[in-house]
């Protein structure tokens, strides 16, 4: 009987432990902060948000800097997808430049995806391109500052922006030197990518925030500011002065305006 009793006593305090740890788990489950996801955009690659993740660490939030492939909006989709579906608990999609095409078409299918903010970002609507959009309003000075592309076995072709144009074109707003490392290090983008109509945009279904600068002379500001109110964007950030990559030379506003998305939408 006493065997019983000291077994029947253990159970007890095992299922009660157990119970208490399981009741830890899923209030650390619920109070548990987002996992950004950070997609960059065209001529750009994984390192422009460091000082966006470094800030977003430094509160923190999980980060996870997709290297997006840049081959074709629905590829980089199913990749970014690929990657939050792998991902636990609840995201936060950014997208940085044609990285708004890619998270716009890779958001849509995911209830674990909680918000979307562009960054200086295309946020297309199905059937639209990126090329399109960036040309639809004046303003905008990227193609005389591209190299001749680069041709593909497959047809296609890369596009680099030229190192000396780089600077001026892309990241006006950076420090000399940090803008020729970027020139250098640069992603190029299959020019498919440009012009490959977009699916049904996860904007219309997910709440949105937009941030870019006045100074972008990849996507002219109208673009931008048309793009953000037809999204119904939550909130839209303007940074004066700010270039294209106003994540890499205003990562600080950058960074809040992800916590306050991430904030807003907290279940």
């Amino acid at each position: 009987m006493r065997n019983f009793k000291s077994f029947l006593t253990t159970t007890i305090t095992t299922a009660l432990a157990l119970a208490s740890l399981n009741s830890l788990a899923a209030a650390q489950a619920t109070t548990a902060k987002p996992t950004v996801v950070l997609v960059h955009g065209a001529f750009a690659e994984s390192s422009s948000w460091n000082g966006v993740a470094a800030q977003l660490l430094s509160q923190g939030y999980p980060v996870i800097a997709a290297a997006n492939p840049l081959r074709g909006v629905k590829n980089d989709a199913d990749y970014v997808a690929d990657i939050v579906e792998q991902t636990a608990g609840p995201v936060i999609l950014v997208g940085h430049s044609y990285g708004g095409a890619v998270i716009s078409n890779a958001g849509h299918d995911n209830a674990r995806i909680k918000a979307l903010v562009y960054v200086a970002a295309f946020a297309p609507d199905k059937g639209e391109t990126a090329i399109e959009l960036s040309g639809r309003y004046p303003g905008g000075t990227l193609g005389p500052t591209l190299a001749a592309p680069v041709l593909l076995d497959d047809g296609n072709k890369d596009l680099y922006i030229l190192q000396d144009k780089f600077g001026q074109q892309f990241a006006a707003d950076v420090p000399a030197a940090e803008s020729a490392l970027m020139a250098a290090t640069q992603r190029p983008i299959s020019e498919f990518a440009l012009t490959e109509a977009s699916g049904d945009p996860a904007w219309k279904k997910l709440p949105s925030w937009f941030i870019y600068g006045s100074a972008d002379k990849n996507i002219p500001e109208a673009a931008l500011k048309f793009m953000a109110e037809r999204a119904g964007s939550k909130k839209t950030v303007t940074v004066q002065g700010a270039s294209h990559v106003v994540m890499t030379s205003n990562p600080e506003k950058v960074a809040a305006l992800i916590i306050e998305a991430a904030q807003a939408t907290a279940q």
